[in-house]
């Protein structure tokens, strides 16, 4: 995986940017288009709530896109803050590599 200094964006920027300020959507319309509660879209905005598969689902339903492109924002989002997250890098590195049989 191609490792870079700069943060990808994110769910919420890719959410509000790409998809609700194009299309004229407030966090309320979007809301009543997914099913789901405003609060929901609401964390989504602001990265508080993380893209699980069914959430990818009702994305990709309402923007006639796919579930891939929505998990694939939040993987990239996951493993750049590991990857840059000394704690996490520790985690990682006391990981001893499986010697082949």
């Amino acid at each position: 995986m191609l490792m870079t200094k700069r943060k990808p964006a994110s769910v919420g920027e890719i959410l509000i940017e790409e998809f609700m300020e194009p299309l004229g959507l407030t966090q309320s319309a979007l809301a009543e288009a997914m099913g789901v509660q405003r609060k929901h879209v609401n964390e989504l905005c602001n990265n508080k709530r993380n893209v699980t598969a069914a959430t990818a689902l009702i994305l990709a339903r309402v923007f006639s896109n796919s579930p891939d492109f929505w998990l694939n924002v939040q993987r990239r989002t996951e493993l750049w803050e590991v990857m840059h997250d000394p704690k996490e890098q520790t985690r990682i590195k006391r990981a001893k590599p499986l010697k082949a049989a």
